[in-house]
């Protein structure tokens, strides 16, 4: 069985941002993180990753999980500066 350190060496996503992609999707954080690496690929899915990360700070903070909002913030704000958006 792979380890979460086996999952981050193959992928090109943090921790934070697989768990993000998995919680927007619902789906495990394995499958989450093909997922991503998928998404990295195109221009496309590099703006929908963003999307995905933005649409759970609003959830988080349309459901008053501030501390989610902040620990979310830190992860966009490592994917803006690790995958900005295509321009």
């Amino acid at each position: 069985m792979l380890s979460m350190q086996d999952v981050l060496d193959y992928c090109d996503l943090d921790c934070g941002e697989i768990e993000a992609v998995a919680e927007h999707e619902h789906i495990p954080i394995m499958v989450a993180a093909e997922l991503g690496e998928t998404l990295l690929s195109s221009p496309g899915g590099v703006f929908r990753l963003h999307e995905m990360i933005v649409d759970n700070m609003q959830h988080a903070l349309d459901t008053g999980e501030f501390e989610h909002v902040s620990d979310l913030a830190k992860t966009y704000q490592h994917l803006q500066r690790t995958h900005p958006l295509p321009g």
